[in-house]
């Protein structure tokens, strides 16, 4: 295991392992045991009862956080024409089509997130190997390939998050930040477990919340009792 600092070891100590907490106790303690000296991210993971392998168990998509995540998110999008305007005048950062897919195989990253109308995604598509690995992929079920680019810019722009299954059947989503009041954290937690309630393939069997864990950037984790709510 890797060596902790000493400020992370106290940190540690104020946090039960074998304990189980409510919401509103576990954004308490996150807040208190942040040990960065920046305004951390704070997180949820879920531990779920699906097999990622199996097609019928994937889980992915997006939602709305209702206080947003603290972050500004910077919005690239692929489109021609009307939507190009549409996608300007809604905000996005970047807009164009064959220039930036040239800037990308350059190495440019100056963005957090992609959106593309449905007719470029042929082009975007080519850049699959860049993009596929860094999570940036444009994507359906994410809403961000889509002729509805004012929606898709304004739902990143107020706080819109992705999630996604990964190979060990944990999702991790991030819910706000340090600074945000405990309500806000609170709301925003509800809002994406809700969510995962929701998105439950109908194939998993046995227990589908195995466990949940808040956390900060680099804070210790700390469980949630689901049935507090």
């Amino acid at each position: 295991m890797a060596k902790r600092g000493k400020k992370y070891v106290e940190a540690a100590k104020l946090v039960d392992r074998a304990k189980t907490y409510s919401v509103a106790e576990a954004i308490e303690l996150v807040k208190k045991t942040n040990t960065a000296k920046f305004d951390a991210t704070v997180e949820v993971a879920f531990r779920l009862g699906v097999d990622p392998k199996k097609a019928d168990q994937q889980i992915r998509g997006a939602v709305v956080l209702p206080n947003g995540t603290g972050k500004t998110q910077r919005v690239l999008v692929f489109a021609k024409g009307e939507k190009a305007k549409e996608a300007e005048a809604a905000g996005a950062d970047y807009v164009g089509d064959s220039e930036y897919i040239t800037k990308i195989t350059q190495g440019w990253f100056d963005f957090d997130v992609i959106v593309a109308t449905p007719d470029m995604m042929g082009e975007v598509g080519k850049l699959g190997r860049v993009l596929g690995p860094k999570g940036l992929m444009p994507n359906p079920k994410t809403g961000t390939v889509t002729f509805d680019v004012t929606k898709a810019v304004n739902e990143i722009k107020a706080g819109k998050v992705e999630y996604r299954i990964d190979k060990s059947s944990n999702i991790h989503v991030p819910i706000g930040k340090v600074s945000f009041d405990d309500q806000k954290l609170i709301e925003n937690f509800t809002t994406i477990y809700e969510t995962m309630l929701k998105v439950k393939p109908s194939a998993a069997k046995g227990t589908y919340m195995r466990n949940i864990a808040v956390s900060t950037t680099m804070g210790p984790g700390v469980k949630v009792d689901a049935s507090s709510f």
